[in-house]
């Protein structure tokens, strides 16, 4: 058993393969160390890949509104007042730039943007918009499919590039020199998709955002997470948990590797301090 600093005041954790199962469920017990730390006066956020409209199932599912940190680091959101509380934008320059970049290294990759509004479904703006060639890596997209000119004509959190036939780790590899300091790149499945963000916008930014907002020091922080997008907020942490599941990236930045997130590996740690 890993001895601990003191209590943590801020716990940080990743959505999918990290707090929920693989139904995207949260078990009863990691929902009851998590209603515990709340009630114990810590803080407790989600970060997480997702876009903002992506939170509220699992708000469900924990039965608590928490602060998240959305798009790797590019939202702060408030899911208790549906309120967009900060983002970071990649400009209509940047962004055509990166395309041609993309689609001249990966041929045959599509391309699609997030934006995000005031709120989480703000109508005013399309939120996620992909060119015709781009191929959804999950089921149930919620985009307008529009021209490839209307992809890149607008201020984006992130920008999605998509290659079926390829890995993300293939993907990175190819892209990253050629892309150099003007984007952060990440991904979350291995499945041929890569993220694109403003330069050193991550979830270890949005988490220290968050840090600040409430007065936590990093030292007194706890971040869970499973994927190479995990692995900033993993070293910021005081203590970064990589979930059994982890990538390898994931759980070489971490202090510890805890169970999977179908065996309650968040809630085998904060039950150390939370039962």
């Amino acid at each position: 058993m890993t001895h601990l600093h003191p209590k943590p005041q801020l716990v940080a954790s990743d959505v999918d393969g990290t707090l929920i199962d693989d139904s995207e469920k949260v078990s009863a017990r990691t929902k009851a160390a998590v209603g515990a730390l709340v009630a114990d006066g810590a803080t407790f956020v989600l970060a997480t890949g997702r876009p903002p409209r992506w939170i509220e199932p699992v708000v469900s599912e924990l039965g608590y509104a928490p602060l998240a940190i959305c798009g790797n680091g590019a939202v702060v959101y408030d899911s208790a007042t549906d309120r967009v509380l900060s983002s970071h934008t990649l400009d209509v320059e940047t962004l055509s730039w990166l395309a041609e970049v993309a689609e001249r290294a990966l041929p045959g990759c599509g391309l699609a943007t997030e934006r995000v509004g005031a709120s989480a479904h703000d109508a005013v703006t399309q939120q996620f918009v992909s060119s015709p060639t781009y191929e959804h890596a999950w089921l149930n997209p919620d985009d307008t499919v529009v021209s490839h000119a209307e992809v890149i004509d607008s201020p984006a959190i992130k920008m999605l590039i998509r290659l079926s036939s390829a890995r993300s780790s293939e993907m990175r590899a190819v892209l990253a020199p050629l892309i150099g300091d003007r984007a952060e790149i990440t991904y979350s499945t291995e499945s041929g998709l890569i993220e694109l963000a403003v330069p050193k916008v991550t979830k270890a930014s949005g988490l220290a955002e968050v840090a600040r907002r409430i007065g936590v020091e990093n030292s007194a922080i706890v971040a869970f997470g499973d994927m190479p997008n995990d692995v900033p907020m993993l070293a910021m942490a005081g203590h970064g948990v990589a979930m059994g599941n982890a990538h390898p990236e994931a759980r070489a930045a971490a202090d510890e590797v805890t169970g999977s997130n179908i065996d309650d590996g968040v809630a085998m740690v904060l039950e150390r301090w939370w039962r």
